[in-house]
């Protein structure tokens, strides 16, 4: 499978989330989903499973991303230069660290 990275998306600069199957000396996905509510910017695309997935390079980007609230979103779609993924607060596992509120 050969697969193609779009410049219009932002990378997936960092993501600092351990028990993510995707992340295994980066985010591995081959695109993440920004999703969540009440103010969390969740990463959409965590999955908590031992077995690792993904592609065999690093080569993560924002898919998609429905807080319409962050300052980098333009019709559903990331305009950050790059996005950092980490740790959340309370039940919220991967949250998307670049995400601002309007």
């Amino acid at each position: 499978m050969t697969t193609l990275e779009n410049p219009a998306m932002p990378a997936v600069h960092d993501c600092t989330v351990s028990d993510c199957s995707y992340n295994h000396d980066g985010c591995h996905a081959f695109a993440i989903t920004v999703r969540g509510d009440n103010g969390a910017a969740d990463c959409g695309t965590f999955i908590p499973l031992g077995t690792k997935g993904g592609l065999d390079k690093v080569v993560a980007q924002v898919g998609a991303c429905s807080r319409t609230d962050c300052v980098h979103n333009a019709s559903l779609e990331c305009t950050a230069q790059s996005v950092r993924v980490g740790q959340g607060a309370g039940d919220h596992h991967a949250n998307c660290l670049t995400y601002q509120p309007r």
